[in-house]
């Protein structure tokens, strides 16, 4: 097992659909980079998406359908393509959330011997 940090690769690989989904489904409709933004803010800056990691993911969710996207105006009147959760997303989405809790629970009992 190596000790070098994970690249952000690695850290995001089977993540990134589970933060876009939960953060349109929280927040509404936004632009690749309004969604890049929030999942930065949230993770206090750790998070630092490329639209060639983030815009890959939307077109692959919008193919999946699990996102709608719509070309509208922004707030500063520039055209860009909104996405939104469909049913399905939603349903993906809470079938992803209890995997990830499950998951949660595993490593956090490995991890302080709790059974």
């Amino acid at each position: 097992m190596s000790n070098k940090r994970p690249s952000r690769a690695d850290v995001l690989q089977g993540t990134l659909d589970l933060m876009v989904l939960q953060t349109l489904d929280s927040l509404g409709p936004l632009h690749g980079y309004a969604i890049a933004a929030r999942l930065q803010q949230v993770s206090g800056g750790a998070l630092q998406l490329n639209m060639g990691t983030l815009y890959p993911a939307l077109m692959r969710l919008e193919q999946r359908g699990l996102l709608r996207g719509k070309w509208r105006a922004t707030e500063t009147n520039r055209n860009a393509r909104f996405y939104a959760v469909t049913p399905a997303g939603r349903r993906q989405l809470a079938r992803e959330k209890d995997a990830w809790d499950r998951m949660a629970g595993i490593i956090h009992t490995l991890l302080h011997g709790e059974a």
